[in-house]
């Protein structure tokens, strides 16, 4: 009886340690006007509650996102997603009085938490808006933070051997996108400057592996929409900083 109580005691402690190592988050749900001549806006992201540094830091780099997507000036008092929201929607409003023709502009901002553990939280943006011409323009962004450090990480932080990580990333996306490995980078029709393989901008932990993901004209027509390329933690880990056993 006392073996199995002691039992029972380490695994309501490790369970306890997990559960206090998440994060608590809400969801912060924001439209534009609603006007005839009013741009459509919709924006669901996460919002941390906890108390900490991690959890500043998540808030303020989802701000700045925001405001760097709905901006359209380069106006510095413009440090609030409510502000954010009103240069979007001035900018059409301006535009509308000089092309009466003009269709409506959109923005919707989509975000989630992809992956949490005692070290790492990542957070995934989907983003698509139209503000004109032949067609909108949709992207998706990471955005990975040090749960001890408090700070958001550059891709760099993710790897402890970044070269080795890029070599071995440029041949899984080789054979995904079957590419001979001894052919230039650009042979099948993709366009990465400088006719040399590049990871991709945004990158971020998901439940399935390392997430790579090249949005529309990084490396490849629009027409061709974003290259994705997930590669799993097993065959990664070697190349981690922050080491992790999912897969």
């Amino acid at each position: 009886m006392k073996k199995c109580l002691g039992v029972f005691l380490i695994l309501a402690f490790v369970v306890g340690c997990e559960t206090e190592s998440k994060l608590t988050f809400d969801t912060l749900q924001l439209v534009g006007e609603n006007c005839t001549d009013c741009p459509t806006i919709e924006i669901n992201i996460p919002t941390a509650m906890d108390e900490s540094s991690v959890a500043t830091a998540i808030n303020r780099s989802l701000r700045e996102e925001i405001i760097s997507l709905l901006s359209f000036s380069e106006d510095q008092t413009i440090d609030s997603v409510d502000k954010a929201i009103a240069s979007f929607t001035d900018s059409y409003k301006e535009l509308k009085e000089k092309f009466p023709e003009e269709v409506a502009w959109e923005a919707q901002i989509n975000g989630e938490v992809v992956y949490e553990d005692t070290n790492i939280v990542t957070i995934k943006l989907n983003s698509y808006s139209f503000t004109g011409g032949a067609h909108g323009y949709a992207s998706t962004s990471f955005l990975n933070f040090d749960k001890a450090q408090g700070t958001e990480l550059e891709n760099y932080d993710l790897f402890e051997d970044y070269e080795g990580f890029s070599q071995f990333a440029e041949a899984q996306f080789r054979e995904q996108e079957k590419i001979p490995q001894d052919r230039n980078i650009n042979a099948t029709g993709f366009m990465f400057e400088g006719d040399a393989f590049h990871l991709a901008q945004n990158m971020g932990y998901t439940q399935n592996g390392l997430q790579m993901v090249y949005n529309q004209y990084e490396v490849a027509s629009y027409a061709e929409g974003p290259i994705v390329l997930t590669l799993s933690f097993e065959d990664i880990n070697k190349y981690l900083k922050f080491k992790t056993v999912k897969s």
